[in-house]
């Protein structure tokens, strides 16, 4: 009994025999990944910025006396929401950049 192979498979159906097949090249290059660690740097900051003491805490410690302004400070309250914003924007544009 001989055995009987097929000359086709699948992955040749539609193309010519003696065509090669092309390689798949990967969306993102380096330039993307550059541009997305940035944005990536820029939320982290952001959110590193808007850390701090809590309203009603004391050297660490809850107290419901006092009362800590310091949330309303500009770091926290402008500064760091607008770091965390660029970061989104420029990964939006790392994305969407091509080659």
């Amino acid at each position: 009994m001989s055995k009987k192979t097929n000359k086709f498979s699948a992955d040749d159906f539609g193309k010519e025999p003696n065509e090669v097949p092309q390689q798949t090249n990967f969306y993102f290059g380096k330039e993307n990944f550059k541009w997305m660690l940035i944005g990536l740097a820029f939320i982290i900051v952001g959110f590193l910025l808007m850390m701090g003491p809590d309203a009603n805490t004391v050297d660490g410690k809850f107290d419901p006396n006092s009362w800590n302004d310091g949330i309303f400070s500009i770091r926290r309250i402008r500064i760091a929401p607008l770091f965390v914003v660029i970061g989104f924007i420029i990964e939006v544009y790392a994305i969407l950049k091509r080659k």
